[in-house]
């Protein structure tokens, strides 16, 4: 019974995967695309602990700790990339204040 929970999950989070790519291609709208991006991020995590499950080891755990940073260090250069317009801001010289 697991077992068909478990594949049952890897085929609707593939499907929620694909719906993401979509969002991506076709959103109206930047902040759209940062989210479906996000949400693929948090999708494949998903993939990957439903994976691991089924193979029942414990070996996956670092990739999913992994992913999970990448994602979330994504979603927080895109968001204020859309804020302000650079992901990484320099630092002004002081002489500019004079």
């Amino acid at each position: 019974m697991l077992q068909v929970v478990l594949y049952t999950a890897l085929v609707l989070l593939s499907l929620s995967v694909v719906a993401g790519l979509y969002r991506i291609i076709r959103g109206p709208s930047m902040p759209d695309r940062v989210i479906a991006l996000d949400t693929i991020g948090i999708c494949l995590i998903g993939l990957v602990a439903v994976v691991c499950m089924l193979q029942d080891t414990t070996a996956y755990l670092d990739i999913i700790l992994l992913m999970g940073i990448l994602a979330f260090l994504g979603t927080v250069a895109f968001s204020k990339f859309i804020e302000k317009g650079v992901v990484m801001e320099h630092a002004r010289n002081r002489d500019d204040h004079r």
